[in-house]
This record gives structure tokens, C-alpha cells and sequence, in this order.
């Protein structure tokens, strides 16, 4: 090989480190950060082909998405200094990366743990604000509510922000666990006693309540039948007045004839009464008028 093409072999090597060496690729899962010694530049790259000036620029990619990290057996005291262990996870993601490469060298284990210390006191604080049996009988969101937003605050700084924390499980040690549990179920029971006795004196007042207005009803519908009655028995008597007045006799005989009908033909009645009788004046001579 002759000394030109050599000598043109290398030029376009140099080219091509050169190129090589003035861009680079930022990914869709991506954030950069462009620094000159040490300096940060830009940090404000979105997905795709950049330049830098090589040899001087330094690139330092991060991790976009969503870091998940979790925690077990961790142990906080109630305010009844009685120890908790909890599980929870917290979920994270880089918001400013030039803010996160300067306070976190942009190593990611250095971030966990700062924010893990930062969530870790938060759940303190809100553990040892109440007792067991409020953490246990509240909705975990109350446990981390507060601490999640002071949380949110302080990791900001960092250039982090800060999507979840939940807590996973809530346990206690094992040598405590059944006396708790006791306490509890005592005092839920005594609860339950409560109650029970209370909704026993409303059904009585509830169920005497109601035998009252039973009688008052029955009283009222009582007056308001014999009432009802005595009118009706006023009109059937002028009925039967003003029906005699017409025909005295038909009504006589008529008269009679419920009366045989009321009287006669049962079986086992004994009715005593002289066969001369007036009640019998229509059976010995139906024709006969008075």
C-alpha cells in the first residue's frame, strides 16, 4: 500500500472518530446531561441523534422511567411505644436531571438511599403520632397522607420526583402479636355489648311506640263504628217505622216469619209455648188477617 493511501486511510479514520466522538443518541427511556469539565451545560435533551464537542463534553445518561424500590421488616414505634413491622414500597423518577446529577452524582444507589432515609422518617413520624389500634383500623392512605406530601417537598430538591409510597403490609412481633390481638378482640367486644344493648332500648321504645298507636287507631275506629251503627240503626228504624205505616199487616207477617225462621226447626232447641199462642196465629190460619 502506497504512503498517499495510508496517509488518506487515516485522515478518514480521524474523520469518523471525530463524527463518532461529536454525537450521541439519547433513548425514549432516557434523560442526558451535557457537562464541560465538570460544568453542567445543557440538560434538556429529548429522544434522538445530538452533538456535543468532542473531547470536551462529557454525556451522562439517566434512567427515565419509573424506579420501584422495595422495603421489608422495617420496625417503627407507636406512640404507645409498641414496635411495628412494616413493608412498603416507594416509586420514584428523575424530574430535573440537572438538578439530580449535581446533588446525586447521578448515581442512582446514592438517590435511592436519600430518598428511602427521607420516606423512612416520614412513616415514623406519622407512626409515632398514633396508636396501634388507629394505624390498624385507619386506611393505610392516612398512615402516609401527610408524610407523602413533606415527602414530595423535600425529595424535589434532589430533582426527583416522588409518584408513590404505599404501605404493603403492617405487622407486629410475634411475642406481642397474640396479647394485642386479645386487648383487641376484648375491647370489640365490649363494643359490641354497647351497641347491642342500645339497639335493644330503641326496639322496645320503637316496638311500646307502636302498641300506643295500635290503640289509639283501634279506639278511634272503635267510636267511629258504634257511631256508624247507631246512625245506621236510626235509619233502619224509620225504614221499619215508615214500611208498617204502609202495611201494617205484610209487616206483621213478615215480622213473623223471621221470627219462625229464628226459632223453628233447630235441632236439640225445646221451645215451651201454649199452642194458642199468638206467635202461631200465621201456622194455624195463614189467611186470617188480624
Amino acid at each position: 500500500m502506497s504512503k498517499n493511501a495510508s496517509t488518506i486511510l487515516l485522515l478518514i479514520g480521524a474523520i469518523l472518530v471525530v463524527l463518532l466522538s461529536s454525537t450521541f443518541v439519547v433513548q425514549q427511556t432516557e434523560v442526558a446531561v451535557r457537562t464541560q469539565f465538570g460544568e453542567i451545560k445543557d440538560s434538556d435533551y429529548g429522544p434522538g441523534l445530538h452533538f456535543k464537542v468532542p473531547f470536551v463534553d462529557r454525556i451522562v445518561k439517566f434512567e427515565k422511567r419509573v424506579i420501584t424500590r422495595a422495603y421489608q421488616g422495617e420496625t417503627f414505634l407507636t406512640n404507645e411505644n409498641r414496635g411495628l413491622i412494616v413493608d412498603y414500597y416507594i416509586k420514584w423518577q428523575v424530574e430535573d436531571a440537572g438538578k439530580y446529577l449535581r446533588t446525586t452524582s447521578g448515581v442512582e444507589d446514592n438517590a435511592t438511599q436519600r430518598i428511602a432515609d427521607i420516606v423512612k422518617d416520614g412513616i415514623k413520624n406519622a407512626v409515632a403520632q398514633r396508636t396501634l389500634s388507629q394505624i390498624v383500623s385507619a386506611e393505610r392512605a392516612a398512615v402516609t397522607g401527610d408524610m407523602f406530601e413533606r415527602a414530595t417537598g423535600t425529595v424535589s430538591e434532589l430533582g426527583i420526583k416522588l409518584v408513590d409510597v404505599r404501605v404493603q403490609r403492617i405487622d407486629l412481633p410475634e411475642d406481642v402479636a397474640a396479647r394485642v390481638f386479645e386487648s383487641m378482640k376484648q375491647s370489640f367486644e365490649r363494643l359490641a355489648r354497647q351497641l347491642r344493648g342500645e339497639g335493644e332500648k330503641e326496639s322496645l321504645r320503637i316496638k311500646a311506640e307502636a302498641d300506643r298507636r295500635r290503640s289509639e287507631i283501634l279506639a278511634i275506629a272503635q267510636r267511629d263504628s258504634l257511631g256508624i251503627r247507631g246512625e245506621a240503626d236510626a235509619v233502619a228504624s224509620e225504614t221499619y217505622a215508615k214500611a208498617y205505616e204502609k202495611a201494617p199487616e205484610f209487616y206483621s207477617f213478615y215480622r213473623s216469619l223471621q221470627a219462625y225462621r229464628n226459632s223453628l226447626g233447630k235441632e236439640n232447641d225445646v221451645l215451651v209455648i201454649s199452642p194458642d199462642s199468638e206467635f202461631f196465629r200465621y201456622l194455624r190460619d195463614p189467611a186470617r188477617s188480624r
